[in-house]
């Protein structure tokens, strides 16, 4: 089948910093088209991992596969590797001194090379995607935390990436901003997007993804399908976890 083709497979993953172990023996593999969300408290590696995939970290040790071959060994192009495998952070990372039509330019034009006019025809049409289009010409200081958060996710899809990495993108946003960002994360798994979300939101990982992973003190805890994880979890650990969210 080839739209199941494995795009991404991680292999014994570890990382350490200094004598603190906060990933250990990670294996889990992502194809064509999955939404895994990757869930667990606070403390659980979840966001190491996803910096460890994305090449903000170092693994300490295991590796990482992208279409077969090992990103991890020398030599790897760590910037058009991203380009490929992109990501979608907490807090924004927006260029407070460009405006949202440049930021979503910016990638485009300094590591595709692309031209000006490509950069801008192609960012406008993810803006507007988002939603975003009306607010080209504001600044970040401009905007809301939910519309900062529509321009990241619009930078990273103009880049065209095989997977998208999303770390935690509506942690840092009020309750009301959530559902804005929620619905676009959505609107894309339903295109087909491979997408790999740490997320607190438990009910978009049970409605949404198509693999689930639960974290618990650095390791994978239990993983399957959202209905096996949510409905019928095997480990005290994630029965634990989800009880305290379904309470909620």
């Amino acid at each position: 089948m080839e739209e199941r083709e494995r795009i991404l497979q991680i292999e014994h993953l570890g990382k350490s910093f200094g004598k603190n172990r906060v990933l250990r023996d990670i294996d889990f593999s992502v194809s064509r088209g999955d939404v895994t969300c990757i869930i667990g408290a606070s403390g659980s590696g979840k966001s190491t991992l996803l910096r460890c995939i994305n090449l903000l970290e170092r693994p300490s040790e295991g590796r990482i596969l992208y279409h077969g071959e090992d990103i991890l060994r020398q030599g790897v192009n760590a910037a058009a590797y991203r380009a490929r495998v992109g990501m979608v952070f907490q807090n924004f990372n927006l260029f407070n001194n460009m405006n949202v039509l440049e930021n979503c330019m910016i990638g485009m034009l300094k590591v595709q090379k692309r031209p000006k006019a490509e950069a801008e025809e192609r960012a406008m049409r993810y803006l507007e995607k988002v939603g975003m289009a009306p607010y080209i010409h504001a600044r970040p200081r401009q905007i809301s935390g939910g519309q900062k958060q529509r321009v990241a996710i619009a930078r990273a899809l103009a880049m065209e990436p095989e997977v998208l990495l999303f770390d935690e993108p509506t942690s840092a946003l009020d309750p009301q901003m959530v559902g804005e960002v929620l619905s676009v994360m959505r609107t894309l798994a339903t295109e087909g997007l491979t997408m790999l979300v740490v997320t607190h939101e438990m009910a978009f990982a049970r409605d949404v993804s198509s693999h689930v992973v639960f974290m618990d003190g650095g390791v994978i805890a239990e993983e399957g399908t959202p209905e096996q994880i949510f409905e019928t979890p095997e480990n005290p650990r994630t029965r634990e976890f989800l009880s305290r969210f379904m309470e909620r």
